[in-house]
């Protein structure tokens, strides 16, 4: 057995059955190459690794044939690899990661110098998806030259993943952005074109400068539905409050404190679902205290209720979906208080859960529309597909 196989779909099935040419180019990145060809095979997929001889001087083939457990492309031959592989295996991915600008360039303008550019050759001629992971400085990523031969690639088809642009260097895009870009084009894109918008987190407000009231929540639930519908297809927006979980850097996130800063964001929503998994506060204090109230001194506190999101939001988007979190309750009593929230704001669904469930990875919850209550148990993940399903369906 070869090591690659201890760890195939160690993580899920999310790529069995796909087959995912990674061709390395000479970019010092080359070397972020290795855990994203593990990551890939950890999902599922099958592998294999064509470089430039440039790429060979950064990583070796021996290390990129244990990644992956095939033995690398580094020339092309008689046996004709960049058709045998590309045709006849019915690759379903040709991903160029790292990218430089040379090889960019020459893609664009049909040059056809070396094996990653044989392959690149074959992926456009032939219909087969390909996507490029840019990886230069800055200075070479803004060259005019090279900027058209990025508009040329992407007028026709190609995908570009990143790069993570930081004023100096037009860094290579993490190995999770380029693993979610992996599901998202070869999956099924039921998503496709939809524009979603994902609010999680806790509210905080502030007592005085060191104390808040707060919910429990981890935020893991909206980021594991923002992921999933970004995989799925869907252009995910993601607005998120406080929280515990790491958030993912290939989605667009805009962050809120309080309930009142996430009341002045809504009047931006022109999204075609909204998914409501935030834990936000019923009540703020009156009055916030400047400082931090010395500790040994007793004080009062008074509350006033906050604004309610849920009905603001229903009115910017038709589709929302919201959850009621409750504590102690039968199924049959959840429910209830679930389709109670649904009447009163007009939402298309309350997905109810117990507070019990916060910050596990796996979870139970119902799933309530105006016809049914529907149960849904699994991982986080499981829970988040079965309510975008719901959203697909509605859509």
């Amino acid at each position: 057995m070869h090591p690659s196989e201890e760890i195939y779909c160690e993580k899920s099935t999310k790529l069995r059955g796909k087959t995912v040419i990674v061709g390395i180019t000479g970019s010092i990145a080359a070397v972020e190459c290795f855990g994203t060809i593990r990551e890939l095979v950890r999902h599922g997929a099958d592998v294999y690794v064509v470089m430039t001889k440039e790429a060979c001087k950064i990583v070796t083939p021996d290390s990129m044939e244990f990644a992956c457990g095939h033995k690398p492309v580094t020339d092309l031959t008689g046996g004709t690899e960049h058709i045998t592989m590309m045709a006849a295996r019915s690759a379903d991915l040709l991903l160029i990661f790292p990218a430089t600008a040379n090889t960019v360039s020459k893609i664009a303008n049909g040059i056809d110098d070396t094996p990653v550019t044989s392959f690149a050759t074959v992926a456009l001629g032939s219909g087969i998806p390909m996507a490029i992971a840019p990886a230069m400085h800055d200075s070479m990523y803004t060259n005019p030259a090279v900027k058209a031969n990025l508009e040329r690639l992407e007028s026709w088809g190609v995908r570009f993943i990143g790069p993570r642009r930081d004023g100096v260097r037009a860094k290579v895009a993490s190995k999770e952005e380029i693993v979610a870009w992996t599901f998202k084009m070869l999956s099924r894109n039921y998503l496709q074109g939809r524009r979603l918008l994902i609010i999680g987190g806790r509210s905080e407000e502030p007592i005085d400068s060191m104390r808040i009231i707060t919910n429990r929540s981890s935020g893991m639930m909206s980021v594991e539905l923002a992921k999933r519908a970004f995989e799925r297809g869907a252009d995910v927006e993601l607005w998120m409050g406080g929280c515990s979980v790491e958030l993912p850097d290939y989605i667009p996130i805009r962050r809120f404190a309080t309930v009142g800063d996430l009341v002045k964001m809504v009047d931006g929503i022109d999204h075609d679902a909204v998914v409501v998994p935030a834990a936000l506060a019923d009540f703020a204090p009156r009055e916030t205290a400047e400082g931090k109230i010395p500790s040994d001194e007793g004080f009062e506190l008074e509350l006033d209720p906050v604004p309610k999101v849920l009905p603001l939001i229903r009115e910017r988007c038709n589709l929302v979906i919201g959850f009621k979190a409750e504590s102690g309750l039968t199924r049959q009593e959840l429910a209830e208080r679930a389709r109670d929230r649904l009447e009163k704001y007009g939402l298309a669904a309350v997905v109810a859960n117990d507070i019990d469930v916060v910050g596990l990875t796996s979870s139970s919850a119902i799933l309530v529309t105006k016809t049914e209550a529907r149960n849904l148990t699994g991982t986080k993940a499981e829970i988040s597909d079965a309510i975008l399903d719901y959203c697909i369906k509605k859509l």
